[in-house]
């Protein structure tokens, strides 16, 4: 009552009193949790009755909520200049309860990306998206950055990069976002960013490799590659790599590479059955723009497939996805009848929050592993492997070492 007292909140009749020893806490979007100091444990159910609450309605006039430096939420009553831990609207929290599905589904195509995230706190975490001024990458980053983590928006265009930078900070001017510039096209351009970040001696916990391009027709880029190859495959893997002791050392950590459902639509393997390289960076002549895209999406599931075998052991998982079919992004604008297609499809897509699941599980660091679809009838979120990985199992393997040693000569 003393702390009720102290919030201005002593006249309340509540019949959920805590056990010795207990605290009621709230977290920054509003859930309640409850601190048992006897034995240094939290949990989210009402010790005694079991249920779980929220706080109801805004704050008083007056009154702003904060964190300290150990990621614990304060509030601050500017009115009678004072502080304390206590939520003021606790005397007015409603149970949260809700019935269970009545399938094992627990998201479907209707979630958003806030409420994946409800009850999360990510301060403290540092996160990296690629190609996040917008899209699926800019949803990615605005979702981690209100929830408190510190997110870097790593663009080719630093023009976009701020004006993404600046609508997330008009969301919450206390987010933490920085923009970046990486260029996935230039070899030397990874290499310099992965430079410039390491130099600032920070964590890293969550790389979402989701820049992509579509439909290009063919070019080579500074590194004599063919673009989509590179941008959407090779540049990621070079990334990575250099990053990989980084994440290591911030485990549990995790990579993300944003595939596709279109990886199915391809092969790289030759008329004998046997592996092909020289198809993922192919000449003009035999130069197709769907093909070229499918295939670099099948080197994103297989390249996360091997990064999880190899960093697992060391607290860094990764996790390929498939954000949706038909999503609508920014990607289809190389060719005019791609943008109609898009256009004429929006209707019947999903929004780019509707993705963030297939990214992120709601526990902390455990997550499954495999690559996760999210579309079938109905827009209902499953989890099955979408790819059967033992038709190449030789991929990573044999190459893994040959495309590292070639981005380093090339970079």
């Amino acid at each position: 009552m003393a702390a009720l007292r102290y919030a201005g909140l002593d006249d309340t009749d509540s019949e959920d009193e805590l056990p010795p020893g207990w605290e009621e806490r709230t977290t920054k979007d509003g859930w309640v949790y409850f601190a048992n100091h006897t034995e240094e444990k939290t949990q989210w159910e009402h010790p005694k009755t079991g249920k779980r609450k929220r706080v109801a309605g805004d704050l008083p006039y007056g009154w702003e909520q904060e964190t300290d430096e150990n990621g614990q939420v304060f509030f601050v009553d500017h009115i009678n200049k004072r502080t304390t831990y206590l939520d003021p609207r606790l005397a007015f929290t409603v149970d949260d309860n809700p019935k269970k599905p009545p399938t094992r589904q627990k998201y479907d195509g209707n979630t958003t990306a806030m409420e994946i995230l409800q009850g999360r706190d990510f301060t403290g975490k540092v996160v990296i998206v690629t190609g996040a001024n917008s899209g699926i990458g800019f949803e990615t980053a605005k979702s981690f950055a209100l929830h408190g983590a510190q997110v870097i928006l790593a663009c080719r265009n630093m023009a976009r990069a701020n004006e993404a930078v600046s609508r997330i900070l008009q969301e919450w001017h206390k987010a933490k976002v920085e923009a970046m510039t990486l260029d996935l096209a230039s070899l030397r351009s990874v290499q310099n960013f992965a430079e410039v970040f390491k130099s600032k001696n920070m964590f890293l916990h969550v790389l979402v490799c989701n820049a992509a391009v579509y439909a290009l027709p063919w070019s080579l880029t500074k590194d004599h590659l063919e673009t989509t190859f590179q941008v959407n495959h090779l540049g990621h893997f070079y990334l990575v790599q250099l990053l990989q002791d980084v994440l290591c050392r911030s485990a549990p950590a995790r990579v993300v590479v944003v595939s596709s459902e279109s990886h199915r639509f391809t092969d790289i393997n030759d008329s004998s059955g046997k592996l092909d390289l020289s198809l993922l960076s192919p000449s003009k002549e035999e130069y197709w723009a769907m093909l070229a895209y499918n295939r670099s999406k099948l080197c994103n599931i297989l390249f996360s497939n091997e990064l999880h075998c190899r960093l697992s052991p060391h607290g860094v998982t990764s996790n390929a996805v498939h954000p949706g079919n038909m999503m609508y992004s920014s990607i289809h604008h190389n060719w005019w009848v791609y943008t109609l297609l898009f256009t004429l499809a929006r209707p019947f897509t999903k929004s780019m929050n509707d993705v963030f699941f297939a990214f992120f599980g709601r526990q902390w660091p455990g997550i499954w592993h495999h690559t996760r679809n999210r579309c079938f009838s109905g827009h209902r979120l499953t989890g099955r492997i979408v790819l059967e990985p033992r038709r190449y199992t030789e991929f990573p393997a044999n190459t893994w070492q040959a495309i590292k040693h070639g981005c380093v000569c090339r970079g």
